[in-house]
């Protein structure tokens, strides 16, 4: 599997600031990768650096394993990474000629990726009688028109309704269908989780994870306890191998593991050292559970 994007260390600093801190990931051809993180993240930045409209503080990062100048490699790259821009007394059609005319690619394309987009039978109709979700649909018809490698869309379903949002996520899915490699940032865990086999979690510019999706919650799961003895309770908790943190709300105690454990042994080990259980339950986190334990929040 080629590689069609490679970041190494990548670092942009605003003053005092710094927005991106030592990014390294890599995007593998066939796959759809989510940048997921808190607004303010870093997410737009590290796209505007790779999309040469940031400058880099330092770092670096290489397209189609480095064969390729950056401004050689952008003509193979599909961008979104603002809000539409389209002349609102043209048709869709007619902006997607003028989009045609500045990227230097034949029209012949245009119905084909009308079609894509599910505005087909909206070709003659004026940008400006257009709806939010619309104007979404029809700026990733025209990234499309040079058949992309890899389509890069920042936060493509912020501000829709849920018709809007299922529709751009549906676009998405068929886009991928098609073999093209798709690279998206968002703040919303369910989008990553519906459309991407792969997700880059990111926090003030750091990354704090990078794998398959399904791969994020493949944990060992975690331990909600109580006793009596809250004190020996924690300190056994503490001095076993296979858990980690332990967090403590109420008088419910929460033992994450970090090797696997089955209740039996626990509750044997804690019985064992003189401390008698009222309640022991295992769980396995969500992704949602996953997400916040890595980014240390509360609400995304």
């Amino acid at each position: 599997m080629s590689t069609i994007l490679r970041l190494n260390n990548l670092t942009k600093k605003y003053g005092p600031v710094t927005a991106v801190k030592d990014l390294s990931f890599s995007i593998e051809k066939g796959n759809v990768y989510g940048i997921l993180g808190p607004n303010g993240s870093g997410k737009s930045t590290t796209l505007g650096i790779v999309l040469n409209v940031v400058n880099k503080t330092s770092g670096d990062f290489q397209w189609f394993d480095g064969t390729q100048n950056t401004h050689e490699a952008l003509k193979k790259v599909g961008a979104i990474i603002e809000r539409p821009n389209f002349y609102p007394y043209m048709t869709a059609a007619q902006n997607l000629e003028l989009v045609c005319k500045i990227k230097n690619v034949p029209p012949n394309k245009i119905d084909e990726k009308l079609e894509l987009v599910g505005l087909l039978d909206r070709r003659n109709s004026k940008f400006r009688t257009f709806s939010l979700g619309m104007k979404q649909r029809l700026a990733i018809g025209s990234a499309l028109l040079n058949d992309p490698e890899i389509l890069i869309l920042d936060e493509p379903t912020n501000g829709l309704d849920p018709q809007g949002i299922h529709q751009i996520r549906e676009i998405i899915t068929r886009i991928a269908a098609g073999g093209t490699t798709i690279l998206l940032a968002s703040h919303l865990l369910d989008e990553v989780e519906k459309v991407c086999t792969h997700v880059v979690i990111i926090r003030k510019g750091e990354k704090l994870y990078s794998g398959p999706v399904d791969q994020m919650n493949a944990s060992f799961g975690f331990f909600e306890l109580k006793a009596a003895n809250e004190e020996k309770l924690l300190a056994l908790l503490n001095s076993h191998p296979a858990i980690g943190k332990v967090s403590q709300k109420g008088e419910i105690y929460t033992a994450f593991l970090e090797e696997p454990l089955e209740p039996e042994a626990l509750n044997t080990y804690l019985f064992e050292n003189g401390l008698i259980l009222s309640q022991l339950v295992k769980r396995k986190e969500s992704l949602e559970e996953q997400f916040l334990l890595l980014t240390n929040q509360t609400t995304v």
